[in-house]
């Protein structure tokens, strides 16, 4: 059994956030740290005190993490990034509500003495004498201290305090990981016990001392269990300061998911019903596990259940029938085609997530030429009146203050400037679509064609493709090529407009022009020509796309968890081979183009050229490789650490200092060899829709998915008993007796599933709670 923890954090928008920049603005992004390790950093959005992120994360966790933080910050071109506010959030916050926080929260103010980071190693004895009671004090050491000096380090020593006596360690300089290795002895006084209090400071030799974190003991825990190993600082217990809004306010989705994943014979059983669902009959069945499934899931919870069932159909090879079997039910259910998959049910997320899991290296093929032209040229576009600054579009043109006019026809020949060839590389696509996405729409056309067959309905079979591939896969990424990883960076607010222009010629396109002069947007007429003119050539795309033949499962193979051939990720970085004597200019490194497999990390001059490997024979070389921004290095922290997930090898510590003029400039070490000194933290990866199958994870989700409903499923089930199943009696409720029988057993047969799965995770926690018993304390 395997424990698992991880966070679903959304950093959605920001409000009144205070203007740091001489414009009257700020430049903010938001960076996320769990017990202060940066895991994650949103792109900026530049001039804005309204910022709209909408980024979102899954952060795999260590199961004893503290708190969450997001820290808002204004950058800046020169000189360091100003602060703005945070907002924290303690583990027991966000456990609080199962369904997680989603909320406005105002900012408060960073205090220093509130940014605490890091360990210390303590041995603590209470001994007896004829004097009375003692209190041995060892102090070891500590790691990863907050740096306090602009030297990037700090001059740290311990205080301990007992009642009303304290005693100091040595001052340890420059350095964030000292070694003390200290015995400092207290003397108890009279009066009520007291608490063990260790403090870490750094020293300055000018003004007051930086306080580094704390730890404290009550007596109780000194009488019955002396502490002893590693305990994490904390700030000074003090309440949080709100701002009352004068610092802005972040909204913020967080859920907490925590789980047990049993061993896989355990979820048998419930994968084989899920699975004998979708090779059963679909139009309007009712009475599957699956149909029940999608009967008992509210509306918030379907993206997530559709993405792993999308993977879980993935790993079972049988993703095409699964969608298959969705879109029927659908359709099935469907009596006015103008509302086909307008829903958010589950079929329409589950072909949105498919979409995303298989077909991204397509998206990106197709839009990313046009998209980096878009962000590189910065031209002004503009067709709505209410909108126009004739004043900027001076570029325009360079005989006074162009008119509206003028303005219109430049911005509708830089529109279809860039939509031209964005419809050339749609509709030019077809062989590079994956053969898995072809399959599922050709299945999807298919069905929608035998439901409305009439004359008048005659795009609907189109509209059905369209509006997935059109209007929630080719659409959301022009309109925010950043969350779609397109772009490194969000747009500012010029290229956010042309791209929200272009974004809606595209659904008006995938439309197939139905809803063309209609509605409020009038000002897009200039545009209704060409958006007329390429309407039959996506038709045209469209007859190809679903003109594919085979058999073949719509979703490939089944994904190990990191199989050794698989690329978790590759790019551009730069790379230099271990560091001389002296320090190294910024000329030593090379650009190189690196692969990230399950089973080594290669690179070459250019992605076209041959595979070059570090030298084996066994023998150890120091790479140094550096990326570009904080955004790239946190994606290839995350794929390396799934990379060397299944390493045995791999260091549970490192130097996160370089090893310059004989020591270590992070812990000051003499040995090259030395053992690391930091702790390298991975236990924290971050998921995104690239991640590896793991069907074990995905079938407990549904599991737990079905107990959130297993009292409306009992009650259902009871409904069902209740009926007089006579012939007579369902011919006159309108009854199907086969229909009614197959709801009792497929009910029966989840509510039998559940009640199996239950008692393992109740042996599995009783075992764990014996070995927990059994084990040495801390460990």
């Amino acid at each position: 059994m395997a424990k698992s923890s991880s966070l679903n954090v959304r950093v959605v928008e920001g409000r009144a956030l205070p203007a740091k920049d001489v414009s009257g603005s700020s430049d903010p992004y938001c960076i996320v740290k769990v017990d202060d390790e940066v895991v994650a950093r949103t792109a900026t959005v530049w001039r804005s005190l309204s910022p709209f992120w909408g980024e979102e994360y899954t952060i795999h966790l260590p199961l004893d993490f503290h708190h969450l933080a997001f820290y808002v910050l204004d950058e800046d071109t020169v000189g360091h990034d100003d602060i703005i506010g945070k907002i924290s959030l303690s583990r027991e916050a966000i456990a609080a509500d199962p369904r997680g926080i989603d909320s406005w929260i105002n900012l408060s103010r960073v205090d220093p003495d509130a940014e605490v980071q890091g360990e210390i190693c303590l041995d603590v004895q209470i001994l007896e004498d004829t004097r009375g009671r003692c209190l041995r004090c060892h102090v070891f050491q500590a790691r990863d201290l907050a740096p306090r000096d602009i030297t990037g380090t700090s001059d740290p020593f311990a205080r301990v305090f007992w009642g009303s006596q304290s005693l100091e360690t040595s001052t340890i300089k420059k350095t964030r990981f000292p070694h003390w290795n200290e015995v400092l002895e207290l003397r108890e006084m009279p009066g009520a016990p007291a608490p063990l209090r260790v403090e870490l400071w750094d020293w300055d030799m000018v003004g007051k001392n930086d306080f580094l974190g704390m730890v404290e003991f009550p007596p109780r825990v000194l009488q019955q269990n002396a502490p002893s190993g590693w305990f994490r600082l904390l700030p000074f217990p003090r309440a949080e300061e709100d701002s009352g809004g004068t610092l802005g306010a972040l909204r913020l989705k967080v859920r907490l998911i925590e789980d047990c994943v049993l061993p896989s014979r355990y979820y048998q059983p419930l994968t084989e019903l899920l699975m004998a669902s979708v090779l059963g009959p679909a139009e309007e069945d009712a009475a599957s596990p699956l149909a029940l499934l999608e009967e008992l899931t509210l509306g918030d919870c379907r993206q997530d259940l559709a993405t792993k069932l999308v993977k879980l159909f993935l790993g079972q090879g049988l993703a095409g029938p699964f969608l298959d079997y969705l879109t029927r039910r659908e359709v099935a259910r469907t009596t006015d085609p103008n509302t086909l998959f307008r829903s958010n049910s589950l079929a329409s997320k589950a072909m949105e997530q498919f979409m995303k899991l298989v077909g991204m290296p397509y998206l990106h093929e197709v839009l990313k030429p046009v998209i980096h032209r878009i962000f590189e040229e910065k031209k002004y576009m503009e067709l709505d009146p209410c909108k126009m600054d004739l004043g900027r579009s001076r570029r325009i043109s360079f005989k006074g203050t162009p008119s509206e006019e003028h303005v219109r026809d430049a911005s509708l020949g830089l529109l279809t400037g860039y939509l031209g060839p964005i419809v050339d590389a749609i509709v030019g696509s077809v062989g590079r679509c994956p053969p898995a996405m072809r399959l599922a729409f050709k299945q999807l056309h298919q069905c929608v064609k035998e439901r409305f067959p009439q004359v008048e309905h005659e795009d609907v079979k189109y509209l059905a493709i369209s509006g997935f591939l059109f209007l929630r896969f080719f659409a959301p990424a022009i309109l925010t090529p950043k969350l779609f990883d397109l772009r490194d960076q969000h747009a500012d607010p010029q290229t956010s407009r042309s791209l929200l222009l272009l974004a809606k010629a595209v659904q008006s396109i995938g439309n197939l022009g139905q809803q063309l002069g209609q509605g409020k947007e009038l000002w897009m007429a200039p545009l209704h020509p060409f958006l007329l003119q390429s309407i039959s050539r996506v038709r045209h795309f469209l007859d190809q796309l679903v003109d594919v033949d085979g058999e073949e499962e719509a979703g490939g193979p089944a994904r190990a968890l990191v199989a050794p051939s698989v690329i978790v990720r590759e790019g551009y970085l730069l790379k230099r081979k271990e560091e001389p004597t002296s320090l190294t200019t910024r000329f030593a490194f090379k650009k190189r183009y690196f692969w990230l497999s399950g089973e080594a990390l290669s690179y070459s001059k250019s992605p076209e050229w041959q595979v070059l490997t570090q030298d084996a024979a066994g023998v150890l070389h120091t790479t140094y490789l550096q990326c570009k921004n904080v955004n790239e290095l946190n994606q290839w922290l995350s794929a390396l650490r799934k990379a060397s997930a299944p390493n045995p090898d791999k260091l549970a510590s490192c130097h996160p200092g370089a090893f310059r003029s004989s020591r270590w400039t992070c812990c000051l070490q003499a040995e090259r060899s030395a053992a690391g000194c930091s702790r390298t933290h991975s236990a924290v990866t971050l998921g995104d829709w690239s991640d590896p199958l793991d069907p074990d994870a995905e079938i407990q989700m549904v599991y737990r998915q079905l107990l959130l409903g297993r009292d409306q499923l009992r009650m259902k089930f009871q409904e069902d008993l209740n009926i007089d199943s006579s012939p007579e009696a369902d011919a006159e409720k309108g009854v199907c007796p086969s229909a009614l029988a197959r709801h009792r057993e497929a009910a029966a047969r989840l509510l039998e599933v559940l009640e199996d799965l239950d008692r393992a995770h109740e042996e599995f926690q009783q075992w764990e709670q014996q070995r927990a018993a059994l084990s040495p304390l801390g460990h």
